[in-house]
Order: structure tokens, then C-alpha cells, then sequence
């Protein structure tokens, strides 16, 4: 019995710290993976710099969808060409969550 729950709690700890190292954690300067999550972003289908996955809730980083000055965290300018940032949409394993606001974005 004591084993058991020695393994238990081992695999608590592991869960625990799996969980704080997420690749998703968007920081003080808003960056990800040292990229800046404000600018003009294109959507790409291959070499992105950053894989992104639209959630309803539970988001590492909260986006306005804005058509000029894209200069605060959270602001993306969506273009065809000469952007900031390259994204790619992904269902699974991405590098960062977002959820579409209409105001008041950037971290949660």
C-alpha cells in the first residue's frame, strides 16, 4: 500500500510539473518561443513560427482582430504579406491558445 501511494504521489508531482513547463505559457513581454504575439500575422499552411489553436475557453492569450495599429499584446493585423508573425491553425499540439475577443485583449 505504501509503494502504491508513493507512486501515486510521483505521479502527481510529474503531472504537476508537465503542466507549469507548458510551451503555451505566453509571458511578460507577451512573446511566445521569444515571437511577439501583436503585429501583422499571416496564416501559412507550412514553416510557421508559431502553431495556434482557437479555444472557447482556457486561452493562453486573448486576440482582437483589428485592421491597422497592431501594436499592443493581443492585436493582430491579418495580411497576405510582410508579416511579423507566420501562424498555423492546428486541433492538437499547438504553441499557443487563442480565443477571439472583440475588445480587451492580450493576456488573461
Amino acid at each position: 500500500m505504501k509503494k502504491m501511494l508513493a507512486g501515486l504521489a510521483v505521479a502527481a508531482f510529474a503531472l504537476g510539473c508537465a503542466a507549469t513547463v507548458s510551451a503555451g505559457n505566453v509571458d511578460s513581454s507577451c512573446r511566445v518561443k521569444g515571437k511577439r504575439l501583436y503585429g501583422k500575422v499571416q496564416v501559412v499552411r507550412s514553416f510557421p513560427d508559431l502553431k495556434v489553436q482557437v479555444v472557447r475557453s482556457f486561452p493562453d492569450l486573448k486576440v482582437q482582430k483589428v485592421t491597422s495599429f497592431p501594436d499592443r499584446c493581443g492585436k493582430w493585423q491579418f495580411v497576405d504579406s510582410f508579416p511579423d508573425l507566420k501562424i498555423q491553425f492546428v486541433d492538437s499540439f499547438p504553441d499557443v491558445k487563442i480565443q477571439y475577443v472583440n475588445a480587451f485583449p492580450g493576456r488573461p
